[in-house]
């Protein structure tokens, strides 16, 4: 089992129980997936190796082949065409989840430039996370020699939670590494 998941259920869950009180533990909010997208945009139309390259990344990173999205629909002004690809993406469920989140408040944010923490505010209101990070280089998996171009990418952390606060304090309690 994850040290993660076992920080979880040994630390995080009992502690959440007492501070909102929760009559039964199936009402303590968990994290139930981590979505993780690389937007290419406009730069595939003109170089359709861009895609590989990102699909590569993330499934370093993600230790999962990602899928492909298209253009659901055709923009004139962003020359852009319906189902042309314009980014890439995978779902994180059970272990691997776990284990890229370790990763993530561990290794990867803290090697961020000038890191002073990520913001508390960017909840959705639903009790759902989403971090934008400049660029792939701070995963360990990502050689720089081997990178074609700096990419930024997207983590979104699903929780069950009804409420922003309920799930900060969730995210807290893994050691996500909020700002002041």
């Amino acid at each position: 089992m994850a040290d993660i998941k076992k920080k979880y259920l040994d630390e995080v869950r009992p502690a959440l129980v007492k501070q909102f009180g929760y009559t039964n533990v199936m009402q303590v909010p968990k994290i139930s997936k981590v979505v993780i997208n690389i937007g290419v945009g406009k730069e595939s139309t003109d170089n359709p190796k861009v895609v590989d390259a990102a699909v590569t990344d993330l499934t370093a990173i993600a230790g999962q082949k990602p899928i492909v999205t298209k253009a659901r629909k055709s923009i004139a002004n962003f020359k852009l065409r319906e189902d042309r690809p314009i980014g890439v993406k995978v779902t994180l469920r059970g272990p691997r989840m776990y284990d890229f989140l370790d990763r993530l408040i561990n290794l990867a944010l803290p090697r961020t430039r000038d890191f002073r923490g990520i913001s508390a505010d960017a909840f959705d209101g639903r009790g759902n996370y989403t971090l934008g990070l400049k660029e792939q280089l701070i995963f360990p998996e990502i050689e720089y020699d081997k990178l074609d171009k700096l990419r930024g990418l997207e983590v979104s952390i699903v929780t069950t939670a009804n409420t922003d606060d309920e799930a900060r304090a969730l995210l807290r309690g893994f050691g996500m590494p909020f700002a002041k």
